[in-house]
């Protein structure tokens, strides 16, 4: 099993920059294929941002390239995201996912096995 941990939602303004972490535990002798999805009110979870086990290959949504950056801890069991120039719209709860069978999970939520409980994200205007 691998547990999964989200840290460093809070509130703050638009414009404003904030830096999520997720700390992955259990299986951690295994590779991790990590990624960012997002679930809004009202709205159905979607897709922000993802990297593969080893840091080399990452992807984005539209709405969010130039502005937020996935990378990975050192010890590879670990990812971040950081969000520059927040918009009132990325407000959402940020949820961290993982997979240890594939070398990329890709942008798709079915590509990953394991999830956080997930992190609020609130931009006021």
């Amino acid at each position: 099993q691998v547990q999964l941990k989200e840290s460093g939602g809070g509130l703050v303004q638009a414009g404003d920059s904030l830096r999520l972490s997720c700390a992955a535990s259990g299986r951690t002798t295994s590779n991790y294929a990590m990624a960012w999805f997002r679930q809004a009110p009202g709205k159905e979870r979607e897709f922000v941002a993802a990297i593969s086990w080893s840091g080399g290959s990452t992807d984005y949504a539209d709405s969010v390239k130039g502005r937020f950056t996935i990378s990975r801890g050192n010890a590879k069991n670990a990812v971040y995201l950081q969000m520059n120039s927040l918009k009132p719209e990325d407000t959402a709860v940020y949820y961290c996912a993982a997979t240890t069978t594939r070398y990329y999970g890709g942008s798709a939520s079915v590509g990953y096995g394991y999830w956080g409980q997930g992190t609020q994200v609130t931009v006021s205007s």
